[in-house]
């Protein structure tokens, strides 16, 4: 392995390439994601791995936005059908 694989995998505070492909898993990265990502790490490419990184992160971060705003319409829907009245009641 590299030095500069070694010193990014410090700063990351893993042991290994298995510990950064299992956080990358869990954090919803595809393979191809997950490819890009040792690709730089191998290549040394800090600012590269942090701006997809980045890429990825605002991606989740817009499903979460799209999310809040699904569920903000379902509680207007809720709100306002327990406004009226049904016959039934």
């Amino acid at each position: 392995m590299g030095d500069s694989v070694r010193r990014l995998e410090q700063l990351l505070a893993y042991g290994s390439k298995e510990a950064i492909v299992q956080n990358l898993k869990d954090a919803g990265c595809n393979e191809e994601t997950i490819h890009c990502c040792l690709a730089c790490l191998d290549a040394g490419k800090k600012e590269e791995l942090l701006s997809r990184l980045e890429q990825h992160r605002n991606g989740l971060l817009d499903k979460v936005h799209e999310g809040e705003k699904q569920i903000d319409c379902l509680d207007y829907l809720v709100f306002q059908i327990g406004r009226c009245s049904f016959a039934d009641q």
